[in-house]
């Protein structure tokens, strides 16, 4: 007979052994990767969705640049040239594109890319019923605002159609200088209709899912990880990368460990390794065509009275968060990043506690008495939460009100963003293509990521104008009069800062492509491991 002693003793070792089975199961380590050539890397999120219709964010991006390919795509300098589409002719008016498809462009099933998958796609992405964000992207194209917005209840009244399985052919309803950059964009790939009325919802996971770019989608295993394979029917050279594995690790601490301990080949740089590996041969820093802003939804009080959204502004100290980022990042008040075209660095409220604490008592509320408390909120990460801490501080500091602070994990701060944003909130933008009109469209009445429910019709005259404008001059003009309304008259945003990408990579890897969009191709990426 056991005595009861043991029989505690020995129920406690089954429960440990098993707590222990589950952490090696469920901890943040990543398994060593097989034999062949296996490049790993981390997305800080679950991509949110890899419907590129619907896709919005970084994340999905990441994913699907590499599964996917449009018309057009960019060279080393950020220009447009021949994807699925070899050619592409201009009508001389500027409004019409014949785009001309490469016979070998393939599906990852082996059929071939038609010009009726992009008609289906532009469509679709068009379709009120899909609820695309980005449907605005399109929205230069004949008849496609009215169908998006419902004021036309015909698909075939939107200026684009496959004239022959090799010819598409899309109508603007003005010139656009920059129409082969915005083709290059997730939102403007081909899909297959058959695919996605099949298989529904479930259409973008492994095994129904088909793609036209050089790598497929393998395995996904939400929460977890992500695994890419080549497309044998890629019309381009077979990538040298047996499988790509990325793994979802929110936190840049873990994912450095990772890379250290060998399971990774790259990984973002958290701020408080800066010092240590900058300078390194491994280490790989560069600009990026990407903004980093708190926005007011101007509908909710108190943000309502463009005083307070002023004197919020100006109270912020931009030069304190390259202190604490330390990743090189550049205080910014303007909106146009540096590199892009047009930007302007005169342009936006300066740092001004006095005015701001002026403005602030003209609204009602001298050194903040009986300011509401309002909320700051943001996704979750350590860079966001060491940026509203600063600005919890500073408002603190320079106006006397208290702002409280609420991090969401990304779907569900994204949705929240989508259906009811509070007063104030976090966001970033990276470009899409590296125009201004990518920037400033964001803010447009029609645009589906303003989130700020912000209108101002002077604004909207302005890009649109701009847009069509092949004078640099006359461009310029309107730009910069578009940053003024959005940031010093009505200041609808609060940009804070310029970001830098901060990477390290092993020294086996060649051939990675990052640029100042931020766009992560890994098609030509191969491994020479000693």
């Amino acid at each position: 007979m056991i005595h009861r002693n043991w029989i505690k003793w020995a129920v406690t070792i089954g429960l440990i052994l098993a707590l222990a089975v589950l952490f090696v199961r469920t901890s943040a380590r990543v398994p060593p990767g097989p034999a062949e050539p296996t490049f790993r890397m981390t997305l800080s999120n679950e991509p949110p969705t890899l419907d590129w219709n619907l896709a919005t964010d970084s994340v999905s991006f990441d994913v699907l640049i590499n599964l996917m390919e449009g018309l057009t795509e960019y060279d080393e300098q950020l220009r447009p040239r021949p994807a699925v589409a070899r050619s592409w002719e201009v009508s001389p008016d500027g409004r019409t594109y014949l785009f001309h498809l490469r016979e070998d462009a393939r599906w990852s099933d082996g059929k071939p890319v038609t010009a009726g998958d992009f008609e289906y796609s532009w469509k679709r992405l068009l379709n009120p019923q899909t609820a695309a964000e980005y449907a605005y992207f399109l929205y230069d194209i004949e008849g496609a605002e009215d169908y998006n917005t419902g004021k036309a209840d015909r698909p075939d009244s939107v200026g684009v159609r496959a004239l022959d399985d090799r010819t598409l052919q899309v109508r603007l309803r003005k010139p656009i200088v920059f129409f082969p950059s915005i083709v290059t964009f997730m939102v403007t790939f081909p899909m297959r209709r058959d695919i996605v009325e099949k298989f529904g919802e479930r259409w973008t996971e492994p095994g129904p899912m088909v793609t036209d770019g050089p790598f497929v989608l393998d395995e996904w295993r939400h929460e977890y990880k992500l695994t890419l394979r080549p497309n044998p029917y890629y019309y381009g050279p077979r990538p040298a990368l047996g499988k790509v594995v990325m793994f979802v690790v929110n936190e840049t601490t873990t994912a450095l460990t990772l890379y250290e301990t060998g399971d990774l080949e790259m990984a973002t740089l958290p701020p408080e390794a800066m010092a240590t590996y900058r300078g390194k041969p491994k280490y790989f820093t560069a600009p990026l065509l990407r903004g980093y802003y708190y926005g007011f939804n101007v509908l909710k009080p108190p943000f309502t009275d463009p005083r307070i959204r002023r004197a919020f502004s100006m109270a912020i100290d931009r030069k304190e968060f390259p202190a604490i980022l330390k990743r090189g990042e550049v205080p910014a008040s303007f909106w146009l990043p540096p590199g892009m075209p047009y930007h302007n660095p005169a342009i936006g409220l300066p740092f001004d506690p006095e005015a701001a604490r002026r403005l602030l008592a003209e609204a009602g509320y001298p050194a903040g008495r009986g300011f509401p408390t309002v909320t700051a909120a943001f996704n979750t990460s350590p860079e966001n939460s060491l940026i509203a801490e600063n600005l919890q501080a500073q408002w603190k500091r320079n106006l006397g009100v208290e702002v409280l602070l609420d991090n969401q994990e990304w779907k569900v701060y994204l949705k929240r963003l989508q259906t009811d944003p509070l007063p104030l909130f976090r966001l970033g933008w990276g470009a899409d293509y590296p125009d201004p009109d990518n920037f400033l469209n964001l803010f447009t009445s029609t645009s589906g990521n303003n989130r700020t429910r912000w209108k101002n019709d002077r604004y909207d005259a302005l890009i649109r104008s701009a847009a069509a404008d092949p004078d640099s001059a006359h461009r310029q003009k309107a730009y910069d009069e578009a940053q003024r309304i959005l940031l010093e008259k009505d200041v609808v945003i609060m940009p804070l800062f310029v970001a830098t990408q901060n990477w390290v990579v092993k020294p086996y890897v060649r051939g990675l492509q990052i640029n100042a969009l931020e766009l992560l191709i890994l098609k030509n990426v191969r491994l020479e491991r000693p």
